[in-house]
């Protein structure tokens, strides 16, 4: 009876072997089918994930397009606002000018009225000088100058020759001997030679 029961217990132990390793088996086989089963599900979802990145492509051509547009508007706008200035600075570009000038005016029919009211020179020529310098400040102030002459070498950028005079020495050739007609500079340009006779 024991050696039979041995037998008996080997042959269940024997069986719930082979069921155990049936068991792992389908195990195995299950997990195989999992994983082609999720394989074909992500090769099912690899079209979706392409077409997100397509999707943010496009949104983000649509914000540059936007963005586009509202720098063309933009400079447009610069540009036309631009053309406004530079039409009204061409207009009105002497306005400087003339309100530095409109105090001498003043000056000088003030003067012409109080000429009629006297008889003495010295008090026109008096007035007519504080008037010339007032008049030469206003100037300097918009940054007009006259061009230096006096015993000043003769320079084509500067002066422009309209007289010869022989006969002056050494000392004098190329040298300014008289301005005829004064000129000027604004800021450092000369807007008109100095007419002058030169020592030969």
């Amino acid at each position: 009876m024991k050696e039979e029961e041995i037998k008996n217990m080997e042959e269940e132990e024997i069986l719930n072997q082979q069921e155990e390793s049936q068991e792992t088996d389908e195990a195995v086989d299950s997990e195989a089918n999992d994983t082609v089963a999720g394989d074909s599900v992500s090769s099912n979802n690899e079209p979706s994930e392409e077409q997100d990145p397509l999707e943010a492509a496009q949104a983000e051509i649509e914000q540059l397009k936007t963005q586009i547009l509202y720098k063309t508007a933009e400079f447009d706008n610069y540009r036309k606002r631009t053309l406004k200035e530079k039409a009204e600075l061409i207009l009105n570009g002497g306005e400087k000018a003339v309100s530095a000038i409109l105090p001498v005016i003043d000056d000088m029919e003030r003067a012409i009225e109080n000429g009629e009211k006297t008889d003495d020179p010295a008090v026109l020529r008096e007035g007519m000088e504080l008037i010339y310098q007032k008049f030469m400040k206003a100037l300097e102030g918009l940054g007009v100058k006259k061009i230096d002459t006096d015993e000043a070498d003769f320079d084509t950028d500067l002066h422009e020759a309209v007289a010869m005079v022989p006969g002056m020495g050494d000392d004098k050739k190329g040298k300014v001997i008289d301005c005829l007609q004064t000129g000027y500079q604004l800021n450092d340009k000369v807007i008109r030679h100095a007419k002058v006779a030169v020592g030969q």
